[in-house]
């Protein structure tokens, strides 16, 4: 039904894998949807080797995850595979709301210019997945389809995984298991692990259907309009002219009559009109739920994406959140492995990305009980709110069809250096990095392509440093700022950036200018203010004077040498 044909992958027999006793790999991913996939590329970027088990050997059937955020783009920059998504997608950063037919709120996800990417691109999420399969692929990941992880036996070092497979079943261990298995979670529910939270009492109707229309790229949601009264529908533009249509179809409802094509057909006729031709790519009934599992990590077994928590899809908080939960991991997961950091250090992966779940559940929520009620009071104010809207500005702000996904700004977690100094605007410790325009050897660019390399000084000059702050930064890359905690490993460094207000040559320094004044305006710095930057493009901590020694301690901090300390 349509036009997309997804690809096979091709079986490999695991011989490779089978010994006895159980071969032993460093790092295991099950699951190769968007989440498992990232968390590969990333590994294979943070130099790992990892192996990825996935029961299937095709990508996804339908839209499924459409909308992906600028955070999450930025993310899949440093992947190496925005650039390919962007073009392939349909940008948009407009969002209405309709009471009937009238637009009652609007919003723009990216108010301010001078940012790389769109708030959002559109893209069905089997072409995200094939792009992520190459990427990962080409990093030297090793990807085993129809590998079905049955069973998972936890130990103190490591975790022994059973896998089947069509020449038979096979044990095999990892030092290291992420879980990228999805809503369902195999894998969560063997190990008898739980999830809370809420299941509301709804269905709605998928359909992807490919038609040419002049529709603005933009997000449309009504409620009760004259096509479909009394309920709610959501258009979106996908790429390959495929739009994305949602319609509320209520609890009643029964999934398998409200899929059959003369069910969905007249639906769409009554919104489209009559006379437009169109065909169905994929029609899906879902329902939708808000919780999380109270800890994403035990032991050696990570939890991401999904698996992890799930949100409902009003504001596209699921695949977002499931990147961001592996751009959290994965760096520390590296530095654990490469004995640079405890793996106390993971713990603070399970805080800070069950706080951003705990926000995303709250923010979806409240999104799900305005657009279906459930309670005499949430309609009552629900239908007032949009009663209002129609002719008071103020009302219009309350409309709520989905507040679109942010990133979380992750303030209270323990790798943070508090401020010593006074700063203004949003770039706090915690907080994800605002992206700017800058210049590179004369060339335009982005700030965030010149970051998530690994640690980083940001510091800000308006002329030529002074000898002894070359000196400081010079020793701060050569010797590494803070020490492994294995023998052998190598030390944590901090790479410099230099932020100059004009152009510099700076021998054996990476400088880039402001030439729009953007970056020190997002900010808030003078001459001589330092930032410290971690990996995943998250601020660590900020002073107003570059000073070494808490410098360090703000990079030890940030590696998590103090947790578990008296």
């Amino acid at each position: 039904m349509g036009a997309y044909t997804n690809p096979i992958y091709p079986y490999k027999s695991p011989a490779d894998l089978m010994s006895t006793p159980p071969q032993r790999r460093p790092l295991i991913v099950i699951g190769a949807g968007p989440v498992g996939l990232a968390a590969a590329i990333d590994a294979r970027l943070q130099g790992l080797d990892v192996l990825v088990l996935d029961d299937d050997k095709t990508v996804s059937v339908g839209s499924r995850a459409v909308c992906y955020s600028k955070r999450a783009l930025e993310i899949l920059d440093r992947l190496g595979v925005a650039d390919q998504a962007c073009a392939m997608g349909v940008s948009w950063n407009i969002g209405r709301t309709f009471l009937e037919q009238e637009e009652v709120y609007q919003f723009n996800l990216v108010p301010d210019a001078g940012h790389k990417r769109p708030g959002m691109i559109n893209l069905q999420q089997y072409h995200i997945e094939e792009m992520l399969v190459a990427r990962a692929l080409a990093l030297g990941a090793d990807i085993r389809w129809q590998h079905k992880v049955t069973a998972v036996t936890p130990a103190a070092d490591h975790a022994t995984l059973t896998v089947e497979t069509p020449d038979g079943p096979f044990d095999i261990e990892a030092d290291w298991l992420v879980v990228a298995d999805g809503a369902r979670s195999p894998i969560r529910r063997h190990l008898g692990l739980d999830i809370e939270g809420r299941v509301f009492q709804d269905r709605f109707l998928i359909a992807d259907v490919i038609m040419k229309a002049d529709y603005p790229a933009e997000r449309w949601f009504w409620f009760d309009p004259p096509f479909h009264p009394n309920q709610s529908v959501l258009l979106h533009k996908q790429s390959n002219n495929v739009w994305r249509i949602d319609f509320q179809l209520g609890w009643d409802a029964d999934p398998e009559e409200e899929k059959k094509p003369e069910k969905v057909i007249p639906r769409l006729q009554a919104m489209l009109g009559d006379d437009r031709p169109f065909e169905l790519e994929w029609v899906s009934i879902y329902t939708f739920q808000c919780r999380r599992m109270t800890d994403f990590r035990h032991g050696r077994v990570l939890f991401v994406g999904d698996a992890a928590h799930q949100v409902s899809p009003f504001g596209a908080r699921g695949a977002n959140s499931g990147f961001q939960d592996t751009d959290d991991l994965m760096w520390k997961l590296a530095l654990v492995i490469q004995g640079q950091a405890s793996d106390q250090l993971l713990d603070t992966y399970a805080h800070d990305r069950q706080f951003a779940a705990d926000e995303n559940i709250m923010n979806s929520t409240r999104s799900t009980d305005f657009i279906t009620p459930k309670s005499r009071t949430s309609k009552t104010f629900r239908n007032q709110v949009l009663a209002l809207a129609k002719h008071h500005p103020f009302a219009r702000k309350l409309v709520n069809s989905g507040r679109l996904s942010v990133p979380s700004f992750l303030t209270g977690s323990a790798l943070n250096t508090p401020d010593a100094d006074t700063f203004a605007g949003q770039m706090v410790p915690g907080a994800p990095m605002d992206d700017a325009p800058v210049q590179v050897n004369g060339q335009d660019a982005w700030l965030l392509d010149q970051v998530g390399k690994g640690f980083q000084a940001l510091l800000f000059v308006d002329a030529q440093p002074a000898p002894e702050v070359l000196a400081q930064l010079a020793g701060l890359q050569a010797s590494g700022g803070s020490a492994p905690l294995r023998a052998n490993a190598q030390a944590v460094k901090v790479t410099p950036l230099i932020v100059a207000s004009c152009p510099l040559e700076l021998p054996g320094m990476q400088v880039i200018v402001d030439a729009q004044g953007l970056v020190a305006k997002r900010y808030d710095a003078q001459p001589g203010t330092c930032y410290l930057l971690r990996p995943d493009q998250h601020v660590a901590a900020r002073w107003r004077t570059l000073q070494m020694a808490p410098l360090q301690a703000a990079l030890a901090r940030a590696l998590g040498h103090h947790i578990g300390q008296a």
